[in-house]
Formats: C-alpha cells, sequence, structure tokens
C-alpha cells in the first residue's frame, strides 16, 4: 500500500510539474541563473518559465574580491568563479576593475619569499572566460580599488589603496536601459580626431544618452591629454552626465563590434547608459576638500540632487593623491562620508591617474542647475567625482 501511494504521489507530482506553468516558474524562481538554464534544457514548458523568470530578474549584481590569495591567479577570478554560481542576474554587461599590481605585475609574497608573477592577458582571459559568451565586458586595471563588499547594497564600501582587490559589476538586460561599450584610440598619423566616430558609438545624434563613463588609458603618452580633450570637450553637454579617470590599462573590451586588446597608443574605453527613465548626478570633491566636515558637505551637495536611491549605483573616481594621505592617515575618509548619506546604495571605483567630471545633475525631466554657457572644466588631478545613476524605479530592479 505505502508503495502504491508513493508511486501515485511521484505520478501527481510528475504531472503538476510537467503542466502547470504557474508551479514550474514558482519553483524554478528559486533556482540561480546558472542552474535556471540548465533546468531549461528539460522540456519546452521548463523553457518557457525560466525565460520569464530571466527577464524579470533586472536587479544590478556584483562580486567583489578583498582578500589576496594563491599567486596562481588573481582573486577576482577566484570570486568570479565561486560567486557566479549563486548569481540570479544572466549578465548581459560587464565592468570589473582590479588592482595594477598583482593584476599584471609583480607583488612580494612575504610568507613565501618569492614574487608571484601573472601575466595581465592571461588573468584577463580567465575573466572573460567565466562570463556568458554574449556579454559585453570592460575591464580595467588601476593602483586602487573602491568597492562595497557582496551581501547588501548597505555594506560599508571599502577604499583598498594597496594590495589586491577588484569587482566585476553585472548588469542585466533592463527594460527601457541600454548600455554599450565604445573605444577611441589615438591614430598616430592623424592629429584631428574624425568626430563622426561619436555618432558610430552611440555618442551623438543620440536624444536618451544620459551618462556616459570615460576612462583613459596609457595617460603618460605624448599626446595623451589633448586626445582626451578631444574625446570629452565635444561630449561636454548640460543634459550628459561626463564622469570617470586616467587608468592604468584597459585589459578587457569584447562586444558584438568591439574586440579591441590593449595597445601601446592612448586612448578611451568607457561604458555609455541611455534610456529616459535613467537620473545621474555628480559632484566634484576638489583639492579644498580635506577633513571630514567638507566631505559630508560635498555628499550634501550630492544628496541634493534628489536622485532616487533604490536601483542607484555609486561610482567614485578619485586621485592617487588623495585617501589616507591626504586626510592625514585618516582612511576611508570619503566611502565613509558617501555612505552616511546613502546607506543603502553600493559604491564602486577606483583611486587613478586624473578625474573627469564636475557638478552635474540629469533628472527626469531633464531640469538641470542653471550655469552660463561657459563649458564646465572636466578634466581634473588631485580630486574626486562622486557619481550615482538611477537605472529606473521598476520595482524588479532595485539593486
Amino acid at each position: 500500500m505505502e508503495a502504491a501511494g508513493a508511486v501515485e504521489a511521484a505520478a501527481k507530482g510528475a504531472f503538476v510539474l510537467g503542466n502547470l506553468a504557474e508551479v514550474v516558474e514558482r519553483v524554478l524562481g528559486f533556482l540561480p541563473t546558472k542552474a535556471l538554464l540548465r533546468a531549461a534544457c528539460v522540456c519546452r514548458l521548463w523553457r518557457e518559465c525560466a525565460r520569464r523568470i530571466l527577464r524579470a530578474r533586472q536587479r544590478v549584481a556584483w562580486v567583489s574580491a578583498l582578500e589576496p590569495g594563491p599567486a596562481e591567479s588573481h582573486a577576482l577570478v577566484r570570486a568570479l568563479a565561486r560567486e557566479l554560481e549563486k548569481v540570479h542576474v544572466l549578465p548581459q554587461t560587464v565592468l570589473y576593475i582590479a588592482d595594477a599590481e598583482t593584476f599584471s605585475g609583480h607583488e612580494e609574497c612575504h610568507e613565501q619569499k618569492k614574487a608571484r608573477k601573472r601575466n595581465s592577458k592571461e588573468t584577463a582571459i580567465a575573466l572573460e572566460k567565466l562570463l556568458p559568451k554574449r556579454c559585453q565586458v570592460l575591464g580595467l586595471v588601476t593602483p586602487g580599488i573602491v568597492v562595497t563588499p557582496m551581501g547588501s547594497s548597505s555594506n560599508q564600501p571599502q577604499e583598498i589603496e594597496e594590495g589586491e582587490a577588484g569587482f566585476a559589476l553585472l548588469f542585466p538586460k533592463i527594460d527601457g536601459v541600454k548600455i554599450h561599450t565604445f573605444h577611441f584610440s589615438k591614430d598616430l598619423k592623424n592629429r584631428v580626431f574624425d568626430e563622426s566616430k561619436f555618432a558610430e558609438a552611440g555618442l551623438k545624434n543620440n536624444p536618451d544618452l544620459r551618462v556616459v563613463l570615460l576612462f583613459g588609458y596609457n595617460s603618460w603618452k605624448s599626446g595623451a591629454t589633448r586626445f582626451l580633450h578631444q574625446i570629452v570637450n565635444p561630449l561636454n553637454e548640460k543634459s550628459i552626465i561626463l564622469a570617470g579617470g586616467q587608468v592604468e590599462s584597459f585589459t578587457s573590451l569584447t562586444s558584438e563590434n568591439n574586440n579591441a586588446q590593449p595597445g601601446d597608443a592612448c586612448g578611451v574605453v568607457g561604458l555609455a547608459f541611455s534610456g529616459p527613465q535613467i537620473q545621474s548626478a555628480t559632484v566634484l570633491l576638489d583639492q579644498d576638500v580635506a577633513d571630514e566636515r567638507t566631505a559630508e558637505a560635498a555628499m550634501q551637495r550630492l544628496k541634493a540632487a534628489n536622485i532616487p536611491e533604490r536601483n542607484t549605483i555609486g561610482f567614485m573616481f578619485a586621485c592617487v593623491g588623495r585617501g589616507y594621505r591626504h586626510y592625514k592617515t585618516k582612511r576611508n575618509m570619503e566611502a565613509d562620508a558617501f555612505r552616511k548619506f546613502f546607506p543603502n546604495v553600493p559604491l564602486f571605483g577606483f583611486f587613478g591617474h586624473g578625474e573627469i567630471g564636475c557638478d552635474r545633475i540629469v533628472t527626469g525631466n531633464f531640469v538641470l542647475r542653471e550655469c552660463n554657457d561657459i563649458k564646465d572644466d572636466l578634466l581634473h588631478g588631485y580630486t574626486t567625482v562622486m557619481t550615482l545613476i538611477h537605472l529606473g524605479s521598476t520595482k524588479a530592479n532595485q539593486v
């Protein structure tokens, strides 16, 4: 009798899981993305349910790496390999940033009394192989990292000025938002930049363009500053947020139309965010911001922009000369000030060799702070640029 009852119960369960979409969707909804994709191979019903679940998963996720490990691989590679089994989004765009010293250079390993050696290209390939094939990836290496630990948007962000660290921001497909990568490399034979390339990259004749994150590389090269001005100045419009900085180099840039490799020339890479629902704001912390009071005053200006804090990401682009040295040995000053005013917004970024940005607001009705016709100065040194990007108010999108 018991055996017969078990068989009957199993038959009923099989019928439910093979025919009732609501039940199947409820059950599959608990699975992380990789397991969900495997389950989608079971039958047509499960495949259709999996597709609906993935379309609804529009939260931005991230993977953080804060602890050094074995010399064979960077901490971010190990963290991604582990955490991608658990995430509940299917990444369409990934921005990863890692420390330059251990990602591609040499670091003394005091325990083993020998130098650990890594090849940046090999490390970048290892990272890219972990991600979906159709995913567009932008990877950067910088002198220092700003990262929010995994687990919660309210975790305390960390300014890691030395040592092995990194993060990967995982952007799924978000309704009403388009994110794409771009790359402009200096033409050594031509001093004049062809501005038609802006339109090809979606940075001109795009009424929905709201935010452009720009990252200059090989800034020590002759002509690098002039080239950066050639890129930034035509984009310096009041209706667009521009933010970013100078990095050591880019290590990954893959998309449907762009698979660039780092070269000897200087250039600019970045991410463009388009969509009418996007809101954003930036503030510049100049050299006079040198203590807790003035840092918090800058965050109050950012708070006054009234950018919605749900489904919002914070970015911090700081000079390598700031951090604990600038604040008289007090560490994490600017990240702590940000967290005080934005307790539930995750913060990411880096310490680099120059900053891009100004005080600017782009909101839903596109009414910006009143300015004269003189364009804002966007290129700085020894400053910090704080940026908020709000990706829309859809309930399913909350970070």
